[in-house]
Parts: C-alpha cells; sequence; structure tokens
C-alpha cells in the first residue's frame, strides 16, 4: 500500500505533464505542417493579461514539483525560467519528472500531517487542502490553458489529449 497522498499527487502530475508534452508534440508539427516556426507559438497567449504558453509550461512545471517536493516534506528545486524554444520546454517537462521520479513513495508516509508553507506568503494549510485546494487545481488550470492557446492557433486537439496518458481502471 502507498501514501494516500502520493497517489493522488504524483501518478496525476505524471499524466498531466505526459500530456502537456504531448500536446506541445502536436503544436510543433501543426506548425511545421504549415511552414511556420514551432517556437515562435511559445510566445502566444489567450490574453494580453495572461501567461504566455512556455509560461504555462513553466507554471505547470512548477505546481507539479513543488507540490511533490513538499509532500515528500522537501524543498522542491528551483528552475530558471528561460526556456526560449520547444526543446528547453520539453528539457523543463522531463526535468521536472525527473525529479519528482527521484522522490521515494515512503517519503510521502507522513504527508498528510504536513503543514504546506508557500514562499509567496499564502497562509500555512494542511497538506491535503494544500493538494487538493491549490497544488492540483493549479496544474490543470495551467495544463488546460496550453491546450486552449494551442487550440486557438488551430491545433487539432480533443478532450483525449488533455487527458493524455488516463486509462480507465
Amino acid at each position: 500500500m502507498t501514501a494516500p497522498l502520493y497517489d493522488a499527487s504524483v501518478p496525476v502530475f505524471r499524466q498531466m505533464l505526459d500530456a502537456l508534452a504531448d500536446l506541445l508534440r502536436k503544436g510543433e508539427a501543426h506548425a511545421r505542417e504549415r511552414g511556420l516556426d514551432p517556437d515562435a507559438m511559445l510566445a502566444a497567449r489567450l490574453a494580453p493579461d495572461m501567461l504566455t504558453l512556455v509560461g504555462q509550461v513553466q507554471r505547470a512545471s512548477d505546481h507539479a514539483k513543488g507540490a511533490a517536493g513538499r509532500l515528500a516534506g522537501l524543498e522542491p528545486p528551483p528552475f530558471a525560467d528561460d526556456e526560449g524554444n520547444l526543446t528547453a520546454a520539453h528539457a523543463r517537462i522531463s526535468r521536472t519528472l525527473d525529479y519528482i521520479d527521484t522522490l521515494p513513495v515512503r517519503a510521502f508516509d507522513r504527508a498528510a500531517e504536513r503543514i504546506i508553507s508557500l514562499p509567496f506568503g499564502a497562509p500555512p494549510m494542511p497538506a491535503a487542502r494544500y493538494l487538493y485546494g491549490f497544488a492540483l487545481p493549479s496544474l490543470f488550470f495551467h495544463v488546460a490553458t496550453a491546450y486552449a492557446i494551442l487550440r486557438q492557433r488551430g491545433v487539432a486537439l480533443g478532450k483525449r489529449d488533455f487527458l493524455g496518458n488516463y486509462v480507465p481502471q
């Protein structure tokens, strides 16, 4: 038996980051088929006051590695927000997945007892509240926004693309 907060977090982070990487690959293929620069789509955004596509990738990465690390009782590693092309965006997703894979399941055994403090001044909260009320919704928001940016640019995507490697039991 694994730790409940591990089961509720790490597999979901992996699924959504894998799906995000696939979304970017489909966006790249779409751009190439039309003779466009695939890296240019990283600057696309839904509205002037929203993050760009690369910003969505960065925040999705931050929420996944941040939550996984904090739930495991560790300080997540900082990543510079310097991805200027799709290769670097994919590398960031890979680094995030690699970091998550270093966290032993047993580190999550006492996760439910942890109080999580965030670096931007939010009040400390119980780990389950942090995961279910902040980390997971934030991750879904940024992956969904990346999906929407790509759809806005004409990339043929559907719900299955967003869900990624989800396999019903």
